[in-house]
């Protein structure tokens, strides 16, 4: 089973988790083994690779909490102090867009990137439910485990739509489950009412603070993702492997009947999980041994920068939709500047010794690295968070939380760069023009995918829910 350990931290919205958080089912191979029900494919008639499909893959990269458009893709700079912060605008290489001084090497993508400064929703605070879904349905934030009736997220629908055979999960979480520093697995990347089938292949990690971080810099979460549950006891040979298989058939063989006809696809399900255990393709992408200490060094020698280039290479390898979290847990970080993005107190010393600077690293690496090997045009690349913060600061030097107008970035395959669509009023707290749900956002992602947003997955009552939530594609920012 995944544990990931609670923390003694209070939620901003006041509850303490100290509970251990466990996802997964019934095990298989023993205390650990979830594959099968993290892998299950449902064999569906419906191919997610259409002929219009511009984007081959999707890498979402998460900033949970809460970033604060204000002072990084919005500055107002001739807004009053207390709206407009300690930051400065830098141009870009794109002529009239300008963002956070401290993100200059981001500042060189522009021309392949597109600004969505209007997107705003009415589903609550830290609601994660609509980045990942397109719905704006109410969640309790501080469930320790999301529904099975909630919808499905937008990779659980490609992993729903893998056409048979195919031997790799079409969707992955990097490094756990989000909200794993408050021991809160939250909603929204997950399949779902689609069922466990169509949850993402969650990876591992062991987080530890960087006691030496570099000059400038407060300290960053360091390890990396690994794969879960598919490493080999030093004494498990493939024929004991084989043997435990034969077993674990025999035991089985009355329940068999049962769950077969519970599940008609309840064989293939625990077939793949061996074929995981016994394949290199997968484990061979969270090898980070492969990858130059150069490029090492671009990334980051952090958690987030390690799981960025495991994305890449899990995208190389045939993943179809990956997902990036920055998460982290403030009462584990010894200065109190937790790489964390619910800046409600210390906003601009966190930002600019902190986040930003990692941000800037790790996402210029990234899609440098697609595009020096080919990938960045057929490779999605969307950066979003919960919502925004408020546009005045508060009296702890802090930003609180803000749903009306906040940022989203969009680059690579399909994407207009060099664009902002959306513009917000003076103090970046409404949309003045063009607003953007976050429906919008993920029906475009499914346009570019080549997935019918008007296509129809069925909830638990057999319902048929379109999944574009009344959204529609982001036209402006397309090629």
């Amino acid at each position: 089973m995944l544990r990931v350990l609670g923390s003694p931290h209070r939620f901003c919205d006041g509850i303490t988790r100290r509970e251990a958080l466990t996802v997964g089912a019934s095990t298989v191979l023993g205390a650990g083994f979830t594959l099968p029900n993290l892998l299950a494919a449902e064999k569906r008639n419906t191919a997610v690779n259409k002929p219009n499909a511009i984007a081959k893959n999707v890498i979402v990269i998460y900033l949970h909490g809460g970033a604060p458009t204000q002072d990084m893709w919005d500055l107002k700079p001739n807004a009053p102090v207390e709206i407009r912060g300690e930051f400065k605008p830098t141009p870009t290489n794109v002529t009239g867009i300008q963002i956070c001084e401290h993100m200059p090497k981001t500042a060189r993508w522009m021309h392949k990137m597109a600004l969505l400064r209007s997107v705003n929703h009415k589903a609550g605070c830290h609601n994660t439910l609509p980045s990942f879904t397109g719905s704006e349905q109410p969640v309790d934030i501080n469930e320790l485990i999301p529904r099975d009736s909630y919808p499905p997220g937008m990779g659980a629908v490609c992993e729903s739509l893998k056409p048979a055979g195919t031997d790799l999960p079409h969707y992955v979480a990097l490094p756990t489950v989000l909200g794993w520093g408050f021991a809160i697995d939250r909603p929204g990347p997950h399949g779902g009412f689609l069922g466990k089938k169509c949850d993402p292949l969650w990876s591992m990690t062991d987080p530890k603070i960087d006691k030496n971080p570099p000059a400038g810099r407060r300290p960053m979460w360091l390890g990396e993702p690994k794969l879960a549950d598919t490493k080999l006891a030093a004494d498990m040979t493939i024929d004991r492997l084989d043997t435990r298989r034969s077993l674990l058939q025999q035991l089985d063989r009355e329940q068999k009947r049962v769950e077969s006809s519970a599940a008609p696809g309840y064989d293939q399900t625990r077939q793949k999980a061996f074929d995981l255990l016994t394949a290199s393709k997968l484990k061979t992408a969270f090898d980070l041994n492969q990858e130059s200490p150069k490029l090492k060094d671009r990334y980051g020698h952090h958690l987030f920068g390690n799981s960025a280039i495991v994305a890449r290479r899990l995208i190389e390898s045939g993943v179809r939709f990956v997902d990036l979290y920055w998460d982290g847990y403030p009462s584990r970080h010894p200065t109190n500047l937790d790489p964390y993005w619910d800046t409600h107190s210390k906003n601009f010393e966190q930002l600019k010794l902190v986040n930003l600077p990692y941000l800037d690293q790790t996402y210029a690496a990234l899609l440098n690295d697609l595009d020096e090997r080919g990938m960045l045009d057929e490779t999605l690349v969307v950066m979003m968070s919960d919502m925004g913060r408020t546009p005045r600061v508060n009296g702890s030097a802090g930003r609180d939380h803000w749903t009306s107008c906040y940022s989203v970035v969009f680059a690579g395959a399909g994407v207009k760069g060099g664009i902002v669509c959306g513009q917000s009023d003076s103090q970046a707290a409404y949309v003045k023009d063009r607003p953007v749900r976050p429906a919008d956002i993920c029906t475009t992602i499914y346009h570019l995918l080549g997935i019918d947003p008007d296509m129809p997955v069925y909830d638990k009552a057999n319902r048929p829910v379109p999944i574009s939530y009344g959204g529609e594609p982001i036209r402006e920012i397309l090629t």
